[in-house]
């Protein structure tokens, strides 16, 4: 006997636990303006760099699966004054990387930042080996940085004759304060008469509250929403400072900020993200469960005695169908975030079938947010 389960979200789903009264407050988050913002200029840059590690246990690249990491050995051994072009090398001790940092802004020359290693080859794991100099190249192809150092991994490797344990991911790894920068990103925040505020998440409502705030504590019009991502500060003729301290004087303002009704919905993980201001209007909701199960219970039957019959298979197929009680409800007015999930979490509705359930109310035209699926 086999039996079949199969499960069916109707359309709209809710339930009547959601048919409560009131509604919460919609409060604006406060946050600081030097948490809400980035300045023009002041970024990280990304530098990136191909070179060895050596003193592997035997873990590194094959040199016949891994042609590049045979022609960086050569062409590092000529610099060296060692000759190995036409002779037969065979090491497994040494990786080809794949080295990443960021230059934090302002770095001067001299400091030290975090490199990353990552194995290009056939490397089992970069345990116990050394990253040798290798220069740390910008956008623009100039060297930033040289890194070189001990290679801390992230995991580990141990192999036996009929068994291997790996834990983490032993190909990747950091050299910590591994780079040495040897050239700096010219730019001189301080002579600069007016800067740019980039919001990490542009809105309209906050970008215009960011230039009053501004404006209100200088008492001059210094700061300009030019769009919802973006702010003009300029540096009042006379200011008793430099831009520095302008920024200083406004990056403790604390702004409320404002955000679109945006529900984010991860499709693979089930995660469901609710934004705070998302509302569903008023609408007829009902949910329900159909389950159907099948039974085969094949009839087996024999010939009479004596004849030239042949046993026979008489399929015999069992249909049950059970359908829980549907309820339909009216949900009211604008209803807000903490009823929605109050009720969802009072019937009991999985992740799964909140995702359908949402789209079907947004397809309603009920729910008044948008909806983003990643």
């Amino acid at each position: 006997m086999k039996t079949g389960l199969f499960r069916s979200t109707l359309v709209i789903a809710l339930a009547a636990a959601l048919a409560v009264t009131g509604t919460l407050p919609a409060l604006a988050a406060p946050a600081r303006i030097k948490d809400i913002v980035e300045i023009e200029g002041v970024r990280e840059n990304q530098l990136i760099g191909y070179g060895l590690v050596v003193g592997l246990n035997g873990t590194g690249d094959s040199l016949n699966n891994s042609p590049f990491t045979r022609q960086s050995m050569i062409a590092m051994l000529e610099r060296m004054g060692v000759n190995t072009r036409g002779e037969t090398m065979r090491t497994a001790n040494v990786a080809a990387v794949m080295v990443t940092a960021n230059l934090p802004p302002f770095s001067t020359q001299g400091s030290r930042i975090d490199v990353s290693v990552a194995a290009m080859g056939d490397a089992s794991s970069l345990q116990g080996g050394t990253l040798l100099v290798t220069p740390l190249l910008g956008a623009d192809g100039e060297a930033y940085a040289i890194a070189q150092g001990p290679v801390l991994i992230n995991g580990f490797s141990a192999q036996g004759e009929a068994a291997t344990v790996v834990s983490g991911v032993p190909t990747t790894g950091m050299v910590s304060s591994g780079a040495l920068i040897e050239r700096e990103i010219n730019f001189a925040l301080g002579a600069q008469h007016s800067v740019r505020l980039s919001l990490r998440n542009p809105d309209l409502t906050t970008s215009r509250r960011i230039a009053l705030a501004i404006n209100d504590l200088i008492g001059l019009p210094v700061a300009i929403p030019t769009d919802p991502a973006n702010v003009r500060l300029s540096l009042p003729n006379d200011f008793n400072g430099n831009i520095v301290d302008l920024l200083t004087d406004i990056e403790q303002l604390v702004i409320q900020t404002d955000q679109a009704a945006r529900i984010v919905i991860n499709e693979n993980s089930g995660i469901i993200v609710i934004g705070r201001d998302v509302r569903v209007s008023s609408v007829a909701i009902a949910h329900a469960n159909l389950t159907i199960s099948i039974a085969e219970n094949p009839n087996i039957v024999q010939p009479e005695p004596f004849t030239d019959g042949v046993t026979a298979v008489e399929p015999r197929t069992q249909i049950d169908v059970n359908e829980d009680g549907t309820q339909l409800a009216v949900v009211p007015e604008s209803i807000s975030l903490q009823q929605l999930v109050d009720g969802l979490n009072t019937l009991g509705i999985s992740p799964r079938d909140l995702i359908a359930i949402l789209q079907a109310i947004k397809a309603s035209g009920a729910l008044q947010a948008e909806i983003e699926v990643i």
